[in-house]
């Protein structure tokens, strides 16, 4: 079942936001504490990326100033690069998980025309559940940037970092909640229009499909919880712990449809009550070790807040930082459904829209292996490029003349943070060579092992170099996103979005206009991907091409 239509507003709202930054050059890190500065010296400017700095220290008697600690900290290896990463992939790919072993259940569970009938359910009802969840997963950037750079800022067992949680937890219990009222006022309505009249006209399908929807809303307060826990755990270098609890819900899942789909015959709705109970079971598996690693008292104030700490990160300062990724998310969600909606529309149908899904699918395979690399950029870097920001703030408080070009230590912490990106980088664009290589073989050479259908079969053959492009550029894009949001740039992020999430659909719907075939679709989408490629690199490491360019100096930090 393909996305039918994307929400107008996505588009309306792209039209009220300047998109020039989307083509400024970002110079150094160095000029970008410069230009946060200016941002925080400003009298309570509620437009700030930043949140407030922590307190400052008075050296006899003086002006406040930050200390900036007088050894780097040792550069991450790869060995700790690893022993982070592989056990985020397992996290990444649990929420598939889940909904792939409702789909086995149900599947091969009972008669092949009832499992035929609540496979049509299942469909679409997990796209658009998991659609859902995904679109507050901006709970989770804030909350992993926000208390990584807490921890490099104040300390790791300080108030404020504990305030991260506490308020990230709140607030995701709150939005958990919000978000299971609304599917169950609105599932019915949404799903009939997101599967379109003709499939929400077949007997039973949309009943099935929104019960399942309303019995899995039951566990969206601990998803979003949970989601929120383990993206402090993340920030805290912690990825084996939320592993951990995401293994205890596999196996709570899988027995659980095994006993009411296999056995019960309780069918869509007994997978829906398994995977639900999973859900909760994870959270339960992993608050005692949140509350035992993340806050001194053991209490994540998670109903209601009760400690008061001067310097923390409010509701407002969170949801301050989290409003511009959900840009990001949106952005992603609008490209990925008008190139399925194109798809759809596209001549040669079936085969052309199965060609497109098989395609989508393996692109989505390879992805976390990817984005894996941009959470590790998020939880590592905020180490070096946070505490030489507050230094750098305080040092321009104080001294109106001081120019951080000039400052060597702090020069020295920047290079150090630039040199955790270049390599994150490298090993980025390193693992995109072979899981892009890989997942472009299959539909080049083994297209018999997606689908017998020799028409298929044939069908994505063409897409094979396209699906190579796509999974390939997606390396600088999320590694280079993870490093701007360890750095802030949350407005230059938002805005290349908004720019690219504009393009896109026209460029689309020309190809729909004029039937061209659907490796069009993917060629647009290679395009994307380079694009915002470019946009992203070049602010990061484009000093000496942007001076090249546009002749700008190097004590002038470029305007956003």
């Amino acid at each position: 079942y393909s996305m039918r239509s994307t929400p107008g507003f996505i588009l309306l709202f792209s039209l009220s936001v300047s998109a020039h930054d989307a083509f400024v050059l970002r110079p150094t890190p160095s000029q970008v504490v410069k230009k946060s500065v200016t941002k925080h010296l400003a009298a309570d400017n509620p437009d700030a990326d930043e949140v407030p700095t922590p307190p400052l220290e008075t050296r006899g008697g003086g002006s406040p100033r930050a200390k900036l600690p007088s050894t780097l900290p040792p550069l991450p290896t790869m060995t700790a690069y690893r022993k982070f990463a592989l056990p985020c992939l397992g996290l990444w790919v649990s929420g598939p998980l889940l909904s792939l072993v409702d789909t086995a259940f149900v599947g091969l569970s009972g008669a092949s025309s009832k499992s035929a009938e609540q496979l049509a359910a299942l469909g679409p009802a997990t796209t658009f559940f998991d659609g859902a969840t995904y679109l507050f997963a901006f709970l989770n950037v804030a909350t992993t940037n926000l208390y990584a750079s807490a921890r490099a800022q104040a300390g790791e067992d300080s108030d404020r970092a504990e305030s991260v949680v506490r308020t990230a937890s709140r607030v995701s219990l709150y939005c958990g909640l919000g978000l299971t009222a609304f599917l169950f006022a609105f599932a019915r309505p949404l799903l009939a229009l997101y599967i379109g009249p003709k499939a929400a006209a077949t007997p039973g399908l949309i009943d099935d499909a929104v019960a399942y929807v309303k019995i899995r809303a039951l566990s969206m307060p601990t998803t979003l919880v949970l989601g929120v826990l383990q993206a402090a755990l993340l920030g805290a270098k912690d990825s084996v712990t939320p592993l951990i609890a995401i293994l205890y819900s596999t196996i709570v899942n899988v027995i659980g449809d095994f006993i009411l789909v296999n056995r019960l015959k309780w069918g869509l709705q007994g997978a829906s009550m398994a995977t639900t109970l999973a859900q909760w079971v994870a959270t339960i598996a992993l608050i005692g070790p949140a509350r035992r690693e993340l806050v001194k008292n053991g209490n994540l104030e998670i109903l209601r807040k009760k400690t008061i700490v001067p310097d923390g990160v409010s509701g407002r300062a969170f949801l301050g930082f989290a409003a511009p990724v959900l840009t990001l998310i949106l952005g992603k969600i609008a490209a990925f459904g008008f190139m399925t909606h194109v798809a759809a529309a596209l001549p040669g149908q079936p085969v052309t829209l199965a060609a497109h899904q098989i395609i989508l699918s393996l692109f989505f395979f390879v992805s976390p292996f990817l984005e894996v690399i941009s959470q590790t950029a998020q939880t590592f870097l905020p180490t070096f490029f946070a505490p030489v920001k507050d230094y750098v703030v305080s040092r321009m408080k104080e001294d109106a003349s001081y120019n951080v070009q000039n400052d060597a230590k702090a020069q020295e912490w920047f290079a150090a943070a630039t040199t955790v990106g270049t390599r994150l980088l490298g090993l980025g664009m390193a693992v995109a060579c072979v899981v892009a290589t890989l997942a472009s073989l299959i539909p080049a050479f083994f297209g018999g092992a997606l689908s017998s259908d020799v028409a298929v079969q044939e069908a994505v053959k063409p897409l094979a170099p396209y699906l190579f492009a796509g999974c390939f550029l997606t390396a600088p894009v999320a590694v280079s996103e993870g490093i701007l949001l360890a750095r802030r740039e949350l407005k230059f992020l938002a805005s290349v979005y908004i720019v690219s999430t504009t393009l896109l659909p026209p460029a689309l719907l020309r190809i729909k206009k004029l039937q061209e075939p659907v490796s069009y679709v993917w060629g647009a989408f290679a395009v994307f991907q380079l694009f915002r490629a470019s946009c992203f690199t070049l602010r990061i490491w484009g000093n000496g091409v942007g001076k090249k360019l546009i002749g700008e100096s190097g004590n002038v930090a470029p305007t956003e």
